[in-house]
């Protein structure tokens, strides 16, 4: 690739008109040029302080032009790149970083796409109904209740005849597979977003309990709507949550090694199946070990809800927990090749970008590496 075509792809992946092919391709040459080069080589850029006078007169006049032509910002770091190798002049130069990008390419080779609203409606006469598949509008009736799909995928759940819901014991459940998660509004107006392989059960209509209990399997975010003659209760295999009126998140995969529940508005009481308990305030978070140990600590909740919204985070986390997260999301397979990092990770990246963008951010950190084949992942040190 010449300095003229790497410049010419910078601008068309800045302006929106590149490829796909074109965009990775570009991102495949930057991401291992500002990875391979970040110390100056004498012996292959020649004198620093000359090349750095040429640098800067080139990239002022490019910046001025570009301002001009009021371009976005952040075309500023691809000229930097294309500008300083013009410079270099060298043509070896790029032959050789083509090669090995070249080589490196064939690891993502088989990308995998991020998951979407995917999920699977269980009526309470036991039909299966396929979310993704069917069209906007009232999908199911029961016992005065009108389930209906909105335009945005949201499942809405209204009353209709108030006299048939106060003798309802019928029960719904929504299933996410992996690369799922759907969001689905109860008829009493609380709001749940469910993550993928994930599973929530709760009655039709809440009018003949004492209380609204749900049953969850997963990870789910909820807003529950107030209601203080009706607590709201999340039960899981490990532990209760009680609710008037609040905002949290339960983490209860089986695969975690302890549920977490996170407070973001309001009060909860968590209460384990030993019958310890804890009280919850806001930036709370009650971890239940295996062992039902239940202790509160204090987090940054946006951890905890960057899946609901949209994206990947993490701080200092171990590398199985982000591929945990990974294989649930993308649906995919993985497997873990010689010796494990010790190493913890951070970072942050969106949920909905192709999975070879989220292993890359993490292999940039040199601390670990990926290869594609299929829908498997193989992870080394």
């Amino acid at each position: 690739m010449t300095n003229k075509e790497f410049r010419d792809l910078a601008i068309k992946c800045e302006d929106g008109t590149a490829t796909e092919t074109e965009r990775e391709r570009f991102n495949q040459v930057y991401d291992f040029l500002s990875n391979q080069y970040q110390e100056w080589d004498p012996g292959l850029m020649k004198d620093e302080e000359t090349v750095k006078g040429h640098v800067l007169e080139l990239l002022t006049h490019d910046v001025q032009q570009f301002e001009k032509r009021k371009k976005h910002l952040s075309i500023y770091k691809y000229i930097g790149i294309a500008a300083s190798i013009l410079i270099l002049g060298i043509a070896a130069f790029y032959m050789n970083r083509v090669k090995k990008v070249e080589q490196v390419a064939p690891l993502y080779a088989n990308d995998v796409a991020p998951g979407g609203n995917k999920a699977f409606l269980v009526l309470s006469n036991g039909k299966r109904l396929a979310l993704g598949e069917l069209s906007n509008g009232t999908i199911a009736r029961q016992s005065g209740i009108k389930v209906t799909k909105a335009a945005d995928g949201q499942l809405i759940y209204t009353i209709e005849d108030h006299g048939q819901t106060r003798h309802a014991y019928e029960y719904n459940t929504i299933e996410t597979p992996k690369g799922g998660q759907y969001e689905v509004r109860l008829p009493d107006g609380t709001v749940v977003w469910l993550n993928s392989a994930s599973t929530l059960k709760y009655p039709v209509s809440f009018a003949a309990f004492k209380e609204r209990k749900v049953l969850l399997k997963g990870e789910a975010y909820f807003e529950v709507a107030k209601d203080s003659k009706h607590p709201f209760t999340v039960k899981s295999d490990r532990q209760t949550v009680e609710v008037l009126g609040t905002h949290f998140n339960i983490n209860t995969y089986p695969d975690e090694p302890s549920v977490k529940t996170t407070l973001l508005e309001g009060s909860v009481k968590v209460s384990s199946n030993n019958t310890t308990e804890r009280t919850l305030k806001p930036g709370q978070q009650a971890d239940l070990s295996v062992n039902g140990e239940l202790n509160v600590i204090n987090v940054d909740t946006e951890l905890s809800v960057a899946w609901k919204n949209k994206q990947f985070m993490f701080e200092s986390e171990k590398i199985e927990t982000i591929m945990r997260m990974i294989e649930r999301w993308y649906d995919v397979e993985v497997e873990y090749t010689g010796q494990k990092t010790e190493e913890r990770f951070g970072g942050a990246v969106s949920r909905f970008d192709r999975v070879s963008k989220v292993l890359k951010s993490l292999e940039s950190t040199g601390k670990v590496h990926f290869r594609i084949q299929g829908r498997k992942i193989y992870v080394s040190k």
